[in-house]
């Protein structure tokens, strides 16, 4: 059955059928669905519209009106409905949050696809309104951190611009919660994430996407985009000192070695010492026009690598593989028995992870896939190794996690 209520009366639990307003403007991609945690409360709350119909039949009803309360349908102040904190979202399982994570790289692409469009136009209008994207994507990586950054990892090469900025906000996000910052820090480190490669729409395609060497000339015309996103953000309404701070700083070093300033140390911002490292690995995790893009736990390797000759603030880096694990979803790994497999979750331990096994390299062959939960007590198997898919001619490992989910 169908009932139409106040906005200020939604609550978990709750169907929303439809927004008594147009869906033009609407920040959901789809225009029914479970408002099934804190952080959709808080958006449907301030989505711009004041009535909304709800299915109880496929959810819950209004909060019955306590006796002595204010009358029903009686609008709420802003100051009544609070943002809503990261403290109170559930982790869950990679498998469990893939499908809503997939949605939301659907989504993701388009929304920020308009926006940099935009830019490349010369003009950038109110980038607060993206805010509500942002929260998505932390709200999905604070459930379970594998799913998003994972599947933000997979991406096509004509997506790379696009979805390089959504996987940099949600490793922001990541990275922000491990060093223990607030909501709002939180937020705007997302929203700094996503911001971060906007003046890339200043570069020429043709350069972007060179599939060779770049001269002399193209490298210094790529150097460019930091300054020319920070132009650009400067120009819109609301854009928080971080995320102008970020854009402008992703591409300095630790050791001072980097761009646009040659900023070295703790001159260099701790928002914009995080853009780096977390720019950094989806770079080169991703597939691009030049290079095949490296495994997690390959790039982590090199990652340590350059940290130690100074590229990255070395406790940021540490932080991060806390995060996203020393053995990220998707790494090909050895096992004591001598079964390839891959990681399925890291979300109980980062050490010994649930993993995919498909390969024997016993017997040189591909054996029926098994889900192997190494932090189960008395388990005789534990990870040896990490492999490289590439040298055993394996297609596509990816599938293994991507099916198992």
């Amino acid at each position: 059955m169908l009932k139409k209520i106040p906005v200020e009366k939604v609550r978990q639990g709750m169907y929303l059928q439809q927004l008594c307003g147009s869906w033009l403007n609407s920040p959901f991609w789809q225009t029914s669905f479970a408002i099934d945690g804190p952080e959709l409360v808080h958006q449907v709350r301030n989505c711009g519209v004041r009535e909304i119909w709800i299915d109880v039949a496929r959810g819950v009803d209004v909060m019955e009106q306590p006796a002595g309360s204010a009358a029903l349908g009686q609008p709420a102040s802003a100051a009544d409905t609070p943002r809503f904190s990261f403290g109170d979202i559930a982790s869950v399982t990679v498998a469990e949050e893939l499908e809503r994570a997939a949605r939301l790289v659907n989504r993701s692409k388009e929304a920020v696809g308009a926006m940099f469009n935009e830019a490349r136009m010369g003009r950038l209008s109110n980038v607060s309104s993206a805010m509500p994207l942002v929260e998505e994507i932390a709200a999905s990586v604070l459930r379970n951190p594998g799913a998003l950054v994972s599947l933000v990892r997979l991406k096509q090469a004509d997506d790379y611009t696009y979805l390089h900025s959504v996987a940099v906000c949600a490793l922001m996000v990541a990275l922000a919660r491990k060093l223990g910052l607030d909501d709002e820090e939180v937020r705007e480190c997302g929203m700094a994430g996503l911001l971060h490669d906007i003046g890339k729409m200043a570069v020429p395609n043709d350069i972007l996407n060179k599939p060779g060497k770049l001269t002399d000339a193209e490298f210094g015309t790529v150097k460019g985009h930091p300054s020319a996103g920070h132009r650009l953000l400067i120009e819109s309404e609301s854009v928080s000192p971080i995320a102008l701070d970020v854009c402008l700083h992703h591409h300095e070093k630790y050791d001072g070695s980097g761009y646009p300033h040659g900023l070295k140390g703790e001159e260099i911002s701790l928002h914009a010492r995080m853009g780096a490292v977390c720019d950094v690995y989806d770079a080169i995790t991703s597939d691009r026009p030049y290079k095949a893009g490296w495994c997690p736990a390959e790039s982590l390797r090199k990652m340590a690598e350059w940290t130690k000759a100074g590229h990255f603030d070395p406790v940021i880096f540490a932080a991060f593989v806390k995060c996203i694990g020393i053995y990220p979803v998707g790494t090909l790994v050895r096992l004591k028995s001598g079964r390839l497999g891959v990681v399925l979750d890291n979300t109980k331990s980062l050490l010994q992870p649930q993993v995919r096994v498909f390969f024997s390299t016993k017997s040189t062959s591909y054996i029926p896939p098994e889900t192997i939960d190494l932090a189960l007590p008395g388990l005789q198997e534990s990870i040896t190794a990490r492999e490289d898919a590439a040298a055993w001619n394996f297609p596509d490992v990816d599938r293994y996690w991507l099916t198992a989910a």
